[in-house]
């Protein structure tokens, strides 16, 4: 049997043509990575993105942002019942002979604060504890005590002079030792709110509507001392209240015996509007609004009841605090208009965060009147969660 001898050429023709394929191939692939580096050729990876892995997409690189962490306040005030968030809106007046009227109020409806006027001072004597502890929320007692002819312990704790005498003979530092000395007696009786200081601009006779409850016509002057005033109170832990914006200084008469219009809103601008320029000097205050029908801004209306007005002290002058207002039960620029539940929903909804009636009574009515608007729309539901969070935030419950 013979054995055939391997040939000594490889050349033959199938060689060849194996040859002309693979160079075929690689000339084919040397153009595609010449044309595009990055573009996909059969048998090799794809490779990912410059800065990226190629085991994921890209999108799964990027950490997303970090959500903002909720406003406990507004958390808070989110979990309690409609009725609940509405009451913490409410300064009721009480009777200022004792504890029984206050004690009701606040057992029956948890209102936000209490508000103790008149001559009586048998309440600040005693019994504030127990209405204290009767509230499930920290509770606000206010009192007005300007000094002058608005003080409310004067009998009590000695008498302050008006804001006029004070500008006239004392030096801000004076103001700020006295308000601070004034605070430290109404806080050892239960107050923690005191509705002074007026930063109106006034220089009409001393027993007009503002007077000298006015520290000065100048501007510059009532907001250094109304600042000394607000910072001595601040000292011994009394919440201050700014009023009675936009301004009542230099108004056609009383808004508690009818209604009354300022000067036009540009003239206030130069007089009762100036002290609330740079807000914060005064620290954690409260703003006072007064029932002013104000032209250029409030369309014939009182300023608590008008979304211009709050508008206004939110828009330009910055304000962040609860703004309140003044009294919508005992004054007639706002009673001769509307009765007392819908005056506080139009104060509500116009703004205000608390709404203030010092003749008391009718905590019930007023409350069922605002669930009812809440439920028909006439009170937005945002603007009580607003109310009840600035409110809450206002007095440390949160």
């Amino acid at each position: 049997m013979r054995t055939e001898r391997p040939s000594r050429h490889h050349g033959g023709p199938n060689a060849r043509t194996r040859a002309l394929l693979v160079f075929t191939a690689v000339g084919a692939l040397l153009a595609a990575l010449l044309h595009d580096p990055g573009a996909p050729v059969a048998g090799r990876p794809v490779a990912a993105p410059a800065g990226t892995s190629s085991s994921a997409p890209p999108s799964s690189r990027h950490t997303a942002e970090p959500a903002p962490a909720p406003d406990p306040c507004a958390v808070k005030a989110a979990a309690l019942p409609l009725r609940a968030r509405l009451a913490q809106l409410l300064m009721v007046g009480v009777d200022p002979r004792g504890a029984a009227d206050a004690l009701r109020v606040v057992q029956a409806e948890q209102v936000g604060g209490i508000f103790i006027g008149g001559e009586d001072t048998g309440l600040l004597t005693g019994g504030l504890d127990a209405v204290r502890a009767a509230a499930t929320l920290p509770l606000v007692v206010a009192v007005d005590d300007e000094g002058g002819r608005v003080q409310r312990v004067d009998a009590l704790d000695g008498s302050l002079p008006s804001a006029r005498r004070m500008a006239e003979g004392m030096s801000p530092d004076q103001v700020r030792a006295v308000a601070r000395d004034r605070a430290r007696a109404l806080r050892a009786r239960g107050v923690s709110m005191d509705l002074a200081p007026v930063v109106d601009t006034s220089g009409q006779p001393d027993r007009t509507v503002i007077g000298d409850r006015s520290f000065s016509p100048d501007p510059a002057v009532t907001a250094a001392y109304a600042q000394a005033f607000a910072e001595g109170l601040h000292e011994a832990g009394v919440t201050p209240v700014l009023k009675h914006f936009p301004g009542h200084g230099n108004t056609s008469g009383d808004s508690h015996q009818g209604a009354v219009t300022s000067p036009p809103l540009e003239a206030l601008r130069q007089t009762d509007l100036v002290p609330y320029h740079d807000i914060d000097r005064y620290g954690r205050v409260v703003v006072m609004l007064g029932h002013i029908d104000v032209p250029g801004l409030t369309g014939g209306r009182p300023a608590t009841l008008s979304a211009e007005a709050y508008g206004l002290l939110r828009g330009e002058f910055g304000f962040t605090g609860p703004a309140m207002t003044d009294d919508l039960g005992a004054m007639r620029a706002v009673t001769d208009l509307v009765d007392l539940p819908e005056a506080v929903r139009q104060a509500l909804a116009a703004g205000a965060d608390i709404a203030l009636w010092s003749s008391g009574g009718r905590t019930g009515e007023v409350l069922d009147h605002l669930e009812a608007s809440v439920a028909s729309g006439s009170l937005p539901l945002a603007r009580v969660d607003e109310g009840a969070r600035r409110v809450l935030g206002a007095k440390g419950a949160c």
